[in-house]
């Protein structure tokens, strides 16, 4: 008898021989790829991986610099509004500053050009969310006023502000500058 007719015989005669026989042939096939595929797998993930760990550390250096150069130039806006003034505040005083003509007419004009300037500067100021604080006759609030003297006053109560020396102004939800006022002690005694 040949080999391959004994283990045919074998085969026939006990099924799990050849059920365990073809487990092995499947095992064999699962055990996947040999280990220079997977060195190579391996190689090109850590590649991969140090593309990804670059192109981050790249963008976190990009953002840096877009974040400096907004704060560098975070108030040009602002300045730019400003020029305008300028401007203005320049025309009112060549108006003031022309030979000939009448005095009074030249300080109304210059007046006028003054006073113009400063709605525009108030309405740009608005724009940018600076607001003044209305502090006359208010309770006084050290937290947006600072007191330069108290004074007898018999219609307004103590501790309420009679007089502003400085408007103060806030930004948003924050204090800019304090108003500089003067406050109430109450009737003279």
């Amino acid at each position: 008898m040949t080999d391959e007719k004994k283990n045919s015989d074998l085969d026939e005669e006990n099924p799990e021989v050849e059920e365990v026989l073809e487990q092995e042939q499947v095992e064999a096939a699962d055990e996947g790829p040999d280990i220079d595929t997977l060195l190579k797998e391996l190689e090109e993930t850590r590649e991969k991986m140090l593309r990804v760990a670059a192109d981050a550390d790249n963008f976190k250096k990009r953002m840096e610099r877009d974040k400096e150069k907004l704060l560098k130039y975070a108030g040009e806006n602002i300045l730019r509004e400003l020029l305008t003034t300028v401007d203005n505040l320049d025309r009112a005083l060549e108006q003031g500053s022309v030979e000939g003509g009448d005095p009074q007419q030249k300080l109304e004009a210059m007046l006028a050009g003054v006073d113009l300037t400063r709605k525009g500067l108030a309405s740009m100021l608005e724009r940018f969310n600076v607001k003044p604080i209305e502090v006359v006759g208010q309770p006084f609030n050290p937290e947006e006023m600072d007191a330069l003297t108290m004074e007898a006053h018999d219609e307004i109560p103590a501790n309420h502000v009679i007089q502003e020396f400085a408007k103060g102004f806030v930004f948003k939800d924050r204090v800019l500058r304090h108003a500089q006022v003067v406050v109430s002690s109450g009737p003279e005694e």
